[in-house]
């Protein structure tokens, strides 16, 4: 499974990309506003971290989006175009997927949508597990849907598990096989620790203390 980290804070990135696991990031525009840095130059900063960058549009519109889209990924080979899942961003994927631009479908909500995504041309889908647990479904349902019908087709579409909220999302998602789970930094930093490896530690060193002395 690949690991992203779901920020737009360049120390974070080359935090967790300093473990040697960090696989890529995505961001959003709300991510970039609470950061309050230039669009342009944090993504580039992230890209000379990572190999694979999704950068958001914000066009609602298939003409707005398709220039965005075209403008960002002239900046750097490492970015993927994010686009909203809508009528005007399925027609932006499958021109994007013609000109060979990487695309990253998010907000989706259901298997419906992640189809679309997959027929127009996505290169990842992004469905948002944490914001369905949040609306009283069980986000996960959403993601095993889409990996047993991913089973039946020939789809090169990469299943992006967003909205990740704590580690079970990311233990549950690796049994299913998700291809991918974007997590915000507090998410990644719980994953490194369990109490018996603490106190495993802890026991080692002391008794390595004792044999010293």
């Amino acid at each position: 499974m690949k690991l992203f980290l779901d920020t737009a804070n360049i120390d974070h990135v080359a935090e967790i990309a300093s473990w040697g696991i960090l696989d890529g990031v995505t961001t959003n525009p709300s991510l970039i506003a609470k950061e309050g840095k230039d669009f342009k130059e944090t993504v580039l900063n992230m890209c000379d971290l990572v190999g694979c960058v999704s950068a958001q549009v914000t066009a609602e519109d298939f003409e707005g989006m398709k220039k965005q889209g075209e403008e960002y990924s002239g900046w750097h080979k490492h970015i993927v175009v994010k686009v909203p899942m809508t009528t005007e961003g399925l027609k932006a994927l499958s021109s994007f997927r013609t000109k060979g631009i990487r695309t990253n479908t998010t907000l989706v909500f259901s298997l419906n949508q992640a189809i679309l995504a997959a027929k127009a041309g996505a290169n990842i889908i992004s469905p948002f597990i944490g914001r369905l647990d949040d609306a009283g479904e069980e986000g996960m349902h959403l993601i095993a849907d889409i990996m047993a019908a991913w089973k039946h087709y020939d789809f090169d579409t990469e299943v992006l598990v967003a909205s990740v909220r704590h580690p079970d999302h990311i233990r549950e998602a690796a049994i299913l096989g998700a291809h991918i789970c974007t997590l915000p930094y507090d998410v990644f930093l719980k994953l490194p620790k369990h109490p018996l490896t603490d106190t495993g530690l802890k026991k080692f060193l002391d008794d390595w203390e004792k044999y010293k002395k």
